[in-house]
C-alpha cells in the first residue's frame, strides 16, 4: 500500500505545487511567499521564517498530498469497484478534496469569507480534479488491479 501512496503523492503533489507556483507568478506573487503561506496553515509563524519557511511549505504541501493519497488508496482498497472507473473516482475525489480544503479547512484556518471568488473556484477545481484526484485514482487503480491479478 505504501508504493501507490508514495507515487500518487509525488505525481499529484508535484503537478499541484507547480500549478500553484505558476498561479503565484501570474498574479505577481513570489513563490517563496506562497510556500510560506502554505506552511503557515499548521505553523502560523512560517510567514516570517525566510527560506526555512518556504521549505517547510513544500514539506506541508507534500504531507497533505500524502494524507489525500493514503485516504484514496484506503477507500479504493476497501471498495475495489472504485478501481474499475478511475476517471469517475478521480473526478469525485477531486470534488471532495476541493470542498474539504476550500469550503472548510482554508476558511476556518485563515478566516477567509465564503463563497470563494469565481477565479479561485475555477483554478482550485482544476487543481483538485485534474492534478490531484484523477492522477491519484489512476495510480491507485493500477496498483489495486495488479494486486488482484
Amino acid at each position: 500500500m505504501l508504493r501507490p501512496i508514495a507515487i500518487a503523492t509525488a505525481v499529484s503533489g508535484t503537478l499541484d505545487i507547480l500549478f500553484a507556483m505558476m498561479l503565484a507568478v501570474a498574479f505577481g506573487r513570489q513563490i517563496p511567499d506562497m510556500l510560506r503561506f502554505v506552511a503557515s496553515g499548521p505553523f502560523p509563524s512560517a510567514t516570517n521564517m525566510g527560506t526555512g519557511g518556504a521549505v517547510l511549505g513544500l514539506v506541508v504541501h507534500f504531507v497533505l498530498m500524502a494524507i489525500m493519497a493514503a485516504a484514496l488508496v484506503w477507500v479504493m482498497q476497501w471498495r475495489p469497484v472504485l478501481a474499475e472507473s478511475p476517471l469517475r473516482t478521480g473526478l469525485a475525489y477531486g470534488l471532495i478534496t476541493y470542498f474539504v480544503m476550500n469550503w472548510l479547512v482554508v476558511p476556518v484556518r485563515f478566516h477567509i469569507p465564503l463563497p470563494p471568488k469565481p477565479l479561485s473556484i475555477a483554478t482550485q477545481l482544476f487543481a483538485h480534479i485534474v492534478l490531484v484526484g484523477i492522477p491519484m485514482a489512476y495510480i491507485a487503480a493500477r496498483y489495486l488491479r495488479s494486486r488482484i491479478a
